[in-house]
């Protein structure tokens, strides 16, 4: 009788932004985890200027990646994640950017890459969902690209893209102070036309809207208290200050009420005996679809894509799944 033949040891990849990690101390670091967990060698693959990381993840795909490490920002996760969406292909994050935006939902360690690297190699599966959005330009011109964490369009999107990128590397996701600050000035209303569900058209003038997978933003800050990246549903928040103290009620809302006193029992008892924020209103939906009367800019994951005059966002549940501490 034949014998039967060895199984293939699995294989995980590295795809890698070369100006964010410390590519030999991740090579070690990925080295000695791949030899205690007993997989083959590590496929490694660089983003570029022309490749954010998609056709890359395509590529460790196709050559038999059990795990594609995501070692980057936000741009990067992004971008592995797009691609990996629906395979089955887990992907691992290795914190190395500014927000790590999804590592923060999930509740991830942050500043430790042995830690993070490890999980690739002997961490539990998760499946969680994609956002997805269809943006359509001035010139009718449509694209599709996946988001992990937010979308938005309004002050969030201009403060990207306001945002010095010198700042930035040098004190982190306080830039984005900043740029806010820079951007409130020029801030005018955005007149729109939205549907959520297929629901009847609804008009509103606001200043911001976020279609959100998960709610937390650093610094504490946490925009959609209820969003969860696993449930389904896409939270929806829209940002309308009113009055000379409109912005101070929003960042009351946003810093105080759900960054602090959500995280108590008393503080959400207080939360219920207190008048709701009209400044903020969030909602959720499967599906958002919305038209602006000038095009805007838009932003996916803290990175921005241009400007759009209308987004249809969608949930794709289950679509991802990621790699956490078993």
């Amino acid at each position: 009788m034949p014998a039967s033949p060895t199984p293939t040891k699995r294989r995980a990849a590295v795809v890698y932004n070369p100006i964010k990690v410390e590519l030999e101390k991740l090579k070690k670091s990925v080295a000695a985890a791949e030899k205690s967990a007993g997989w083959d060698e590590t496929l490694w693959y660089s983003t570029t200027a022309k490749d954010a990381g998609q056709n890359v993840t395509k590529s460790a795909i196709a050559d038999g990646a059990a795990v594609v490490m995501a070692a980057g920002g936000d741009g990067t996760v992004r971008a592995v994640g797009e691609a990996l969406r629906d395979t089955g292909v887990s992907l691992a994050l290795v914190p190395s950017g500014t927000g790590n935006l999804l590592a923060r939902n999930l509740n991830l360690v942050l500043n430790s890459m042995d830690g993070s690297v490890r999980t690739a190699f002997t961490g539990a599966d998760r499946r969680i969902d994609l956002g997805m959005a269809e943006i359509t330009r001035d010139d009718d011109e449509r694209e599709e690209h996946a988001f992990l964490v937010m979308a938005g369009l309004g002050l969030d999107a201009k403060m990207i893209a306001l945002t010095n990128p010198k700042l930035k590397k040098a004190v982190g996701w306080l830039a984005y102070v900043d740029a806010i600050g820079r951007s409130l000035p020029e801030l005018k209303p955005v007149k729109l036309r939205y549907s959520v569900d297929g629901s009847a058209e609804k008009s509103a003038s606001v200043h911001t809207i976020i279609v959100g997978n998960c709610g937390a933003l650093p610094g504490g800050l946490l925009l959609m208290p209820d969003a969860k990246p696993d449930d389904g549903i896409l939270d929806i928040a829209a940002l309308r200050p009113r009055g000379p103290f409109g912005w101070v009620k929003v960042w009351n809302k946003v810093a105080w009420e759900n960054g602090v006193l959500r995280k108590s029992a008393l503080g959400r008892s207080i939360i219920d005996l207190t008048a709701d924020v009209k400044d903020v209103l969030n909602f959720t939906g499967r599906d958002l679809h919305f038209t602006v009367e000038e095009p805007q800019e838009f932003q996916l994951d803290g990175d921005e894509f241009g400007m759009a005059k209308s987004v249809h966002a969608w949930v794709d549940p289950g679509a991802l799944t990621v790699k956490v501490p078993a």
